[in-house]
C-alpha cells in the first residue's frame, strides 16, 4: 500500500479528527489530506502566543482558506508557567502540554474524536520532549504511523497543489534563544521584530538568534548573497539596532530549509 494510500485509511479510521495545525508543511498537510476526506468532520486549530511568529498568521489563515478546512485558533498562555520560561531543555514539553490541554475540550465540544499532529517519521530521530507530551495526552500522529518522512511529504504536498510545498521548516521564536536563557515576552518581541523585517524585506529563509547583547541572523543559502548590497546590509543592521540588540552579526553557515 502506498505511504498516502495508509495515512487516508488511518485518518478514514478516525472518523472525526481535531488538527493541531501551525500551517507548516506537516500540519498543513495533515489538514488537507483529512478535508478531503471527511469534510466538515476535520477541523484544525492553532495556538496563538508571543511565541507565535506573527508574519505567519496572514499565511496560515490563507493556507486554510485554501484547503477549505474550518480554522480555529486559540490563545494558549505557555509563557505563565516558569517551567517554559526557565528554557532548560524541555521547554517544548510544557508547550505542547499547555496545548493538547486546550485541544481537548475543544474536540470535546464540537463532538470530535481524535485530535492528530504533523510528527512526521524524521522527527524521532531527534530528542524532542514535544513528543513526549502526545504520548502523555493521547494524541495521535498518523504522518508517523503511515511512515511518511519530510521529503514524502513535501512532494506529495506539491501534488496536491499546497503552496507550503516549499515553505522553509517552521518553528517557534522560543527555538532562536540558547538553552538556559530566559524566554520572556519582552524578548520574544524584539526577535519577532526582527524576524518580521526580514521578511518584509524580502528573505524567505531566516532565524534571528538571541545571544544578548548580539542577535545572528541565519539566512538561507541563496540570501546570504543579498548582504553584500550596502543598502540591505544598513537596513538588517538598523532593524536589529531597533530591536535593543547593540551588535548583530551574520552566521557564515547557511540556514537550511
Amino acid at each position: 500500500m502506498q505511504k498516502l494510500e495508509k495515512l487516508q485509511e488511518i485518518l478514514n479510521g478516525m472518523g472525526s479528527v481535531l488538527v493541531a495545525y501551525s500551517g507548516g508543511v506537516d500540519s498543513a498537510f495533515v489538514a488537507k489530506v483529512a478535508f478531503d476526506l471527511l469534510g466538515d468532520r476535520a477541523v484544525a486549530v492553532t495556538a496563538l502566543s508571543p511565541s507565535f511568529p506573527s508574519y505567519e498568521v496572514a499565511d496560515l489563515h490563507h493556507v486554510a482558506k485554501g484547503i477549505g478546512i474550518k480554522h480555529l485558533t486559540v490563545e494558549t498562555k505557555e509563557l505563565e508557567n516558569p517551567d517554559y520560561r526557565a528554557n532548560r531543555g524541555d521547554r517544548c514539553y510544557f508547550c505542547k502540554s499547555e496545548l493538547y490541554q486546550y485541544l481537548i475540550p475543544k474536540a470535546k465540544e464540537l463532538g470530535i474524536q481524535v485530535i492528530v499532529n504533523g510528527t512526521n517519521v524524521d522527527d524521532l530521530s531527534d530528542i524532542r520532549p514535544g513528543l513526549k507530551a502526545a504520548q502523555d495526552y493521547q494524541i495521535r500522529s498518523p504522518l508517523v504511523e503511515a511512515g511518511l518522512t519530510k521529503v514524502e511529504i513535501r512532494a506529495l504536498s506539491r501534488e496536491l497543489g499546497l503552496s507550503t510545498a516549499e515553505k522553509p521548516a517552521l518553528a517557534c521564536l522560543s527555538s532562536r534563544f540558547p538553552v538556559g536563557t530566559e524566554v520572556t515576552p519582552e524578548r520574544l518581541r524584539r526577535i519577532d521584530n526582527i524576524e518580521s523585517g526580514l521578511s518584509e524585506l524580502g528573505f524567505k529563509v531566516f532565524r534571528a538568534r538571541f545571544h544578548e547583547p548580539i542577535v545572528r541572523i541565519e539566512l538561507g543559502q541563496d540570501e546570504l548573497a543579498r548582504l553584500l548590497v550596502s543598502e540591505v546590509r544598513e537596513k538588517v543592521d538598523q532593524l536589529c539596532r531597533e530591536s535593543g540588540f547593540a551588535h548583530a552579526t551574520i552566521d557564515l553557515a547557511p540556514l537550511l530549509r
